[in-house]
């Protein structure tokens, strides 16, 4: 076990899956098929597997020849993954909801689907125009029967949740969100592991106030955390990293327990998956009071300054559990 940034994990997940399916293939667009650690240790995807396994050079930039490429490898029997960059999540859309998604079903069984649909999320911290900053791809891809999805907020867990989502028979959606790889990072396990579907985890306990986050929200979260204790608000941080199917027992709990649940998310306001969290809390939980912040229905400005007054950060955070107290 030892500190790895994200896209090493990443790319070692990947290595150690397809080292263990000699069949297994990695498609991909512009993205590099390797990693390093400072101590000198490298995967390098494409040197180790060929260009049969892996998009290697020449490909076309077509998002959904990758795709349809991937799910046709996946209907074959072999495993696949196939990444696409954050602005493209879009393209992919009727392979996965019309084939990836309904062929177990519509085989009765008989067939499965072990595909992996890596999408990258985009992110509001810099001056990206509007095409580049659309979160919250989660909330559209959950809608899609067949599918399972995921969103990791630290290198273990984007190590664990992908080689998890690998090894599932069935379509996974693994969004892979940039904005959570900087910082600190947990300790990662040299060996193949897996964090499991459908159970969240609670990053911190508390008696006050349930906060519920994912992905790029968790970082601003914790930004947060300490002046909302300074505040003398006992809060308990739960991160579902399973969106579908999603932990509704411990959220539940959690909120029955504080009978407070703010929800944190970087998709737009209306219809996003945070709405359908307090949705399945507040049919568990009686009398729960709920409030929910998102970014709003707008297109991100390319201006820093108009897109963090539109963005939930810490201070909105902090701001939204002190008002929720005196609820």
């Amino acid at each position: 076990m030892s500190k790895k940034s994200t896209d090493y994990a990443q790319m070692e997940a990947l290595a150690q899956e397809m080292r263990a399916n000699p069949d297994m293939v990695y498609y991909y667009e512009h993205h590099r098929s390797f990693s390093s650690l400072p101590t000198g240790e490298v995967i390098d995807l494409v040197k180790e597997f060929g260009s049969v396994r892996t998009s290697g050079v020449g490909w076309a930039i077509d998002e959904q020849w990758i795709v349809g490429a991937g799910i046709g490898a996946a209907a074959a029997g072999s495993k696949a993954v196939s990444r696409l960059p954050s602005m493209t999540g879009i393209f992919a859309i009727e392979y996965v909801h019309n084939q990836a998604g309904k062929i177990r079903s519509m085989t009765g069984g008989q067939a499965s689907m072990p595909f992996v649909l890596w999408l990258e999320g985009a992110g509001r911290g810099s001056t990206s125009a509007g095409q580049h900053t659309d979160v919250g791809y989660e909330a559209l891809y959950a809608q899609l029967p067949g599918l399972k999805v995921v969103a990791p907020s630290n290198a273990y867990d984007a190590k664990g949740l992908l080689i998890t989502a690998i090894r599932d028979p069935d379509p996974v959606v693994y969004l892979d969100y940039g904005e959570v790889k900087s910082g600190a990072q947990p300790d990662v396990p040299d060996e193949a592991y897996e964090v499991p579907l459908g159970q969240a985890a609670i990053r911190q306990e508390g008696r006050d106030l349930t906060l519920v986050a994912w992905a790029p929200a968790t970082v601003e979260v914790t930004k947060a955390l300490p002046a909302i204790v300074k505040a003398g608000i006992s809060v308990e941080f739960i991160d579902p990293l399973s969106l579908k199917p999603l932990d509704v027992d411990t959220l539940a709990a959690s909120a029955r327990k504080t009978r407070r649940l703010l929800v944190v998310e970087h998709g737009h306001y209306t219809a996003s998956f945070g709405s359908h969290v307090i949705a399945e809390v507040v049919q568990a939980v009686s009398g729960v009071k709920v409030r929910k912040i998102a970014f709003p229905d707008a297109v991100c400005p390319a201006s820093p300054v108009m897109g963090k007054f539109l963005r939930p950060d810490a201070e909105k955070i902090v701001d939204a559990a002190i008002q929720m107290m005196r609820l």
